[in-house]
């Protein structure tokens, strides 16, 4: 049997004297369960000690007014009600009776859920539906409800699976560690329960502005007041001969990820082709299966677009460290049976290859209803389309951001959560700015990267601490004004970042 691991701090059932509260929160224990509590001015509450999501860490997070936030994904919550306040964290948190006697502050049993801090329905649509499966339209279906929508929700999904968890496919659940039972984001009977009308499987053939109907590829019409577009991306492939064999993959979808895995078992080296965030966690995830991995790319340095010349070369180093073997400046001109031809001549032998050179948004169903258009759908600050009463999230939307002062799309699954969210309270009518600062984490072995805010060019970057080290964080600046920052095991720092961007733009 395994070792139980020690509660955690002062046993909460026997108090803790006000004085030894000095700071903002406390980690203590009810029996075997940590509790964190948590100050916000003079009231004091007691709430579940692990973020919902990954069980990160709440008493290392961040405390703001009554939101406190999770320092490895930047999930937020409620302390007064435990809610899940920003994804991508959706269960709430268990909160606990706090009570005083004398000078002491104890805590013995959980609370009753408190009633959440909806605001309703203020303008509620009949009928709502969204087209996507993926973080976006999860995310807005759930906070309908959340919200107190009682209308019809009908959500159209072109993949097999119920939507996912989609970072874990690059990461745990692909490297062997994680089970196939940690990937969806709720169990199949929550849509029932909440009466969302989940369809999987489903083409979308086009959108009726003038009726207000969505058609399917089998003719049946679809009526709603309030449509959410949110289609996602799809894998850019390589226009190259053998690439469609059966041993070679991109990475989207479940059913891509148990694809690799089957051809991985019994594999001796995969070929990763593209040194992006995708590819190199799954280069990661493969040499913990074991595998020889070779990654090829174009660039001479991976990442050094997004993060940089100085984190690109401690992520190169990173995975060589962990015998991956890289071929950078280069790429695969043909897949040849199980032998890939690189440009500059060498063959590398593959048992099987990925395919990981970044994704394209899925545009056509937008652009043939006849909404504006550019390198994305164009939203408004509530996510509102050029069409009333259509909306879109996710990796389609092109939306004005606060922070940089541009118009900006990105490949994020938190913002896609986020903006899932606020698009699902402005298609009731609250006129929600979405203004969440972009963040994204990658996961190399043992090593997690954050990275907040969105810059595309900066003129310098400021690094505090050491990369090769694994403990920095860098600020990405133009014109002396920081547009995005990135850390190693500095957790806190990013989540002050976050907020301190939050409260600019404000």
């Amino acid at each position: 049997m395994a070792d139980q691991q020690a509660p955690s701090g002062p046993d909460l059932t026997q108090g803790v004297a006000l004085s030894d509260f000095t700071g903002a929160m406390l980690l203590g224990h009810v029996g075997d369960e940590d509790v964190l509590l948590v100050r916000s001015g003079a009231d004091i509450f007691a709430i579940d000690a692990h973020c919902s999501h990954y069980h990160g860490p709440l008493a290392e997070g961040l405390l703001e007014g009554e939101t406190v936030h999770c320092p490895w994904h930047h999930a937020c919550f409620d302390i007064r009600t435990g809610e899940a306040t920003d994804a991508p964290a959706f269960n709430a948190l268990a909160v606990w009776k706090v009570e005083r006697e004398g000078d002491r502050i104890i805590v013995r049993e959980k609370r009753a859920q408190p009633k959440l801090r909806v605001k309703g329905p203020v303008d509620a649509p009949g009928r709502i539906v969204i087209v996507g499966g993926g973080g976006a339209g999860f995310a807005a279906a759930e906070m309908l409800r959340r919200q107190d929508y009682r209308g019809s929700i009908v959500m159209l999904s072109g993949e097999a699976a119920a939507p996912v968890d989609r970072p874990n496919l690059s990461k745990d659940f692909l490297a062997g560690s994680a089970p196939e039972d940690w990937l969806p984001l709720k169990p199949d009977d929550f849509y029932r329960d909440a009466a969302i009308d989940l369809r999987l499987r489903t083409e979308v053939k086009s959108i009726d502005t003038g009726r207000r109907n969505v058609v399917l590829a089998g003719g049946e019409t679809i009526p709603y007041d309030r449509l959410l577009l949110a289609t996602g991306a799809e894998p850019v492939r390589l226009p190259i001969p053998g690439a469609d064999q059966p041993h070679v993959h991109v990475l989207r979808t479940v059913d891509d990820c148990r694809a690799i895995i089957a051809s991985a078992s019994g594999a001796r080296r995969a070929v990763v082709i593209g040194a992006s965030f995708i590819g190199l966690e799954v280069a990661a995830s493969l040499r913990a299966r074991e595998i020889e991995v070779h990654v090829v790319g174009l660039e001479q340095r991976p990442m050094e677009r997004v993060l940089g010349p100085e984190m690109g070369d401690f992520v190169r180093a990173l995975h060589e460290e962990h015998g991956v073997v890289f071929h950078l400046g280069d790429t695969v001109t043909a897949i040849e049976g199980k032998r890939a031809r690189l440009k500059s001549g060498p063959v590398l032998d593959a048992d099987l290859v990925v395919v990981g050179v970044g994704v394209k948004p899925r545009l056509a169903l937008a652009e043939a209803a006849g909404l504006a258009i550019d390198r994305g759908v164009t939203v408004d600050a509530y996510l509102e389309t050029s069409v009333p009463g259509i909306y879109a999230a996710g990796d389609i939307a092109r939306w004005p951001d606060p922070h940089s002062g541009e118009t900006i799309r990105v490949e994020h699954w938190v913002v896609a959560e986020r903006q899932g969210q606020t698009a699902a309270r402005n298609m009731l009518g609250q006129r929600e700015v979405f203004d969440a600062v972009p963040f994204f984490w990658s996961q190399h072995y043992d090593v997690p990267i954050n990275y907040v805010g969105h810059a595309e060019q900066w003129d310098e970057i400021a690094v505090d601490g050491s990369t090769a080290g694994r403990d920095c964080v860098l600020r990405y600046k133009r014109g002396g004004r920081v547009l995005a920052v990135a850390s190693i095991y500095r957790d806190l720092d990013s989540l002050k970042a976050e907020v301190a961007m939050e409260r600019a733009a404000a």
